[in-house]
């Protein structure tokens, strides 16, 4: 008998992020909104934001160890709840005078918190969900995420034109004590092995412990966080970076031009993650292979169209079609990548390998973006030469992992 995907536990995490992110998203929007109208710089909230993550990076392992240590559910709801807190201090306390220190504050304090909870709560799929249903369960996340992304900033920006930065903060404070309140109803089977005796002592067996798993025990592992980490950097450099860069310098199109293509691109990381779902137990390990190439067979095309005498809008809408072929390939690619992951972890395990796999390639993404910011800058005449050799390159990692034989 097949398995049923959305138990009740499943069921009450994703409700669960589905208030979570939209707090998270109404938030990020307002305090973007209000400080671009306080300094009329957007390079101030980028920096400070940039900035906040570096808590993440560096105390993302601690998490996993506490999510392999304690009790998950209650991690997560004291967390939430914590972030509720914090975003509804920073509302009382903010004024135009010390908005840049309290937003600043703020973000450093969400960071430090996500830095626990994201890997509290990819370890707790695999403890909810068994075999393929880990795929789905991942894809479901995804596509809830994606269209969180898709609806909530306009929401967000309505709400925000109409009552300014305060009750928006307080309406992302009632997201994130409903997501405490969900979770507080999620029951499951794991026992944590708690910290018995100095709690340094088991920090530091468990780093010697994680290390050695994934250095030693499972190279496929490792394999597949650094595979993951590598089309981060990639990706994340030419879409975050390259997409608005061609479309508003090269191309020379408004911002309606970029907000339609980032609205179209949203629509296919849910198409992405639903064919991920769709495929789940047909796809092997060396299907990852494929997928990474696909990623690089898209950006290719996107170079090529600067090579022929061809109009603004039909190299609009060649980027727009590649980008989103992009888009479907690497969600699809970063699905199967983190189920595997999560499949081939022991349970008293999962916690640190998740926390391994975000900071990695939450290291990744900016030095993405670094690099491929100064090479747009040099190439903006000749950003064939960027993109074509980016393709290149993808797609021979890819085809080169296929041909050692996958991640088996």
């Amino acid at each position: 008998m097949k398995e049923k995907l959305f138990t009740r536990n499943f069921m009450l995490l994703v409700l669960g992020q589905v208030s979570s992110l939209f707090g998270n998203y109404i938030l990020r929007l307002a305090l973007s909104m209000y400080v671009l109208e306080l300094t009329g710089s957007a390079a101030v909230f980028a920096g400070l934001l940039s900035a906040a993550t570096i808590p993440t990076i560096l105390l993302s392992p601690f998490g996993g160890i506490l999510a392999d240590r304690a009790n998950r559910r209650n991690i997560m709801v004291a967390l939430d709840a914590m972030t509720g807190i914090a975003v509804l201090c920073a509302a009382l306390l903010l004024s135009e005078q010390r908005a840049l220190v309290v937003i600043g504050a703020l973000l450093v304090l969400l960071s430090v918190l996500g830095a626990f909870e994201t890997p509290t709560v990819q370890a707790c799929i695999p403890s909810m969900l068994t075999g393929d249903n880990i795929i789905w369960g991942n894809a479901v996340v995804n596509q809830t995420a994606s269209i969180s992304y898709l609806t909530v900033p306009l929401l967000g920006g309505i709400f925000y034109a109409a009552f300014g930065i305060q009750p928006v903060m307080y309406a992302s404070v009632l997201c994130f004590f409903v997501t405490a309140f969900l979770e507080c109803f999620i029951r499951l089977d794991y026992c944590p092995a708690g910290f018995q005796g100095r709690v340094l002592a088991a920090v530091k067996a468990d780093f010697i412990d994680s290390f050695h798993f994934i250095g030693k025990e499972r190279r496929d592992i490792l394999r597949i966080l650094l595979l993951a980490a590598l089309s981060r950097f990639f990706v994340m450099g030419v879409t975050l970076v390259g997409l608005p860069f061609l479309v508003r310098t090269v191309l020379g199109l408004d911002a309606r031009y970029y907000g339609a293509a980032e609205s179209v691109l949203a629509v296919a990381v849910i198409a992405g993650s639903m064919a991920a779902g769709v495929l789940a137990g047909k796809i092997k390990k060396g299907g990852l292979s494929p997928m990474l190439a696909a990623v690089g067979l898209c950006i290719v095309p996107a170079g090529l169209i600067f090579l022929f005498p061809t109009g603004t809008g039909v190299r609009y809408a060649v980027l727009v079609a590649v980008f989103c072929g992009m888009q479907i390939a690497i969600s699809m690619f970063s699905i199967y990548a983190v189920s595997m992951i999560q499949q081939g972890a022991p349970e008293h395990m999962i916690g640190k390998v998740m926390a391994y796999t975000s900071a990695i390639t939450m290291c990744a993404q900016p030095v993405g973006q670094i690099v491929y910011g100064f090479l747009f800058d040099g190439f903006k005449e000749t950003v064939w030469l960027v993109l074509i050799p980016t393709g290149v390159i993808v797609c021979g990692i890819g085809v080169a992992v296929g041909r050692k034989g996958g991640m088996d």
